[in-house]
């Protein structure tokens, strides 16, 4: 079986469903992963995320790696065991800490050189290193090491980011691929699953082929900012390396939608159909769908949870600005359509008084609500994918939002 199958196929759009496989499981596309760097999400509990509908969450292994450690992640079984999530998870290799000033200090053809944010000193990461870190760290999906370029940097400044990249994920990949075939040594006789309890030996094509979902997965990301012809390069040059996916990055970042699904529109027809497409850091609902019909798979973002402790909520009739002084007294749901925990039992305004309290119930409830509708919409848009009506359900729910 392919590690990636597309099972439906929308006929107006290029939306689509699919499955992927990981070492831990299936995982059925497209997917909103909420953001768990410090291995957990802001607020709320590994088994409230599954409760609330996500089958998937993202941690940052390079912050991971500074604490509590690679080797403690690994003695204590892996980044699932040390979570104890029954989530997929997908690690990040930390090239999104190259926006902030205050841990990012510079990059070459090597390496990238970081400020530990814990300690102050200085940490040079090669690609080769942040493998290891990932591997250790044993998640079912790890990202290579990418340079993401800031949207106010000069296209000089993106070229260099996008040849960084490819160098960088061309060792990754020749990395990966050796500790992952190091990882499977000794695999050579496997136990007959009810049977009488032997052993029985395999040749190494069948070795190969019961193994290719149990290794970790590694994505390539493709950067270039909103200049198409530097997307172009980066996406041909890493399609050559045949990754398990693709990831479009650099996104979020003060770029306007149109110019962000330009760019997204070119990368999937660069992109072969055969492999899962992720656009990091996107979680806005019009956004998602927008991507969605462009045949995106994955998403993930901190701006539900993010927004949400700041008082913005996602709701069936857009965004609701809870802490606006007319919802002081307002004794109805966040979204009446809504049946997360948090509509089903608390008002406009008591979750309205905790947020403006900084209390951590209130912040749970909102993050809760805005991960809750998130997947219910993307769960809605698979049914109208298989239905048919995917294009009428997004031009729905964009006119809501205002795109």
């Amino acid at each position: 079986m392919q590690p990636f199958t597309i099972t439906h196929q929308d006929k107006k759009t290029k939306a689509r469903i699919a499955t992927l496989i990981t070492k831990s499981g299936e995982i059925q596309t497209p997917f909103f992963m909420p953001v768990s760097t410090k291995a957990a999400a802001k607020f709320l509990t590994q088994s409230q995320l599954k409760k609330l509908g996500a089958t998937a969450t993202i941690s940052n292994a390079f912050i991971l790696s500074l604490r509590p450690g690679t080797k403690t992640i690994k003695k204590l079984g892996g980044i699932k065991k040390f979570m104890n999530t029954q989530l997929i998870n997908f690690t990040d290799s930390g090239g999104f800490q190259m926006y902030s000033p205050s841990i990012y200090i510079k990059s070459n053809e090597k390496g990238v050189t970081f400020k530990n944010p814990i300690s102050g000193e200085k940490i040079f990461m090669t690609p080769e290193e942040n493998m290891k870190i990932q591997t250790d760290i044993n998640s079912d999906v790890a990202m290579c090491l990418d340079r993401m370029p800031l949207y106010e940097d000069s296209k000089k400044e993106i070229q260099t980011a996008v040849n960084l990249t490819t160098n960088w994920a061309k060792r990754c990949k020749e990395t990966h691929d050796k500790l992952q075939r190091r990882g499977k040594k000794g695999l050579g006789i496997i136990p007959i699953k009810g049977g009488t309890g032997g052993l029985i030996g395999i040749d190494n094509a069948e070795r190969e082929k019961r193994n290719k979902t149990k290794k970790q997965l590694l994505f390539g990301i493709t950067q270039g900012g909103i200049h198409k012809d530097l997307r172009k390069q980066s996406a041909r040059e890493l399609t050559k390396l045949n990754f398990d996916g693709y990831s479009i990055g650099g996104f979020g970042m003060g770029e306007t939608f149109q110019e962000e699904m330009k760019i997204v529109k070119q990368q999937k027809t660069i992109i072969p159909n055969n492999k899962p497409v992720y656009l990091m850091g996107i979680g806005s609902p019009s956004e998602i769908l927008e991507a969605i019909s462009y045949g995106v798979d994955i998403f993930d973002s901190r701006l539900p949870t993010q927004n949400a402790r700041r008082g913005t909520l996602f709701t069936s009739k857009g965004k609701l600005k809870l802490l606006n002084k007319k919802y002081e007294t307002d004794k109805t749901p966040i979204d009446k359509n809504c049946n997360c925990k948090t509509c089903k039992n608390y008002t406009k305004a008591y979750i309205r008084f905790l947020l403006k309290q900084e209390e951590p119930t209130g912040k749970h409830l909102a993050s809760y609500h805005n991960l809750y509708y998130l997947q219910n919409l993307i769960k809605q848009a698979k049914e109208h994918i298989k239905k048919g009506t995917f294009k009428e359900f997004k031009e729905k729910v964009q006119r809501v939002y205002g795109e």
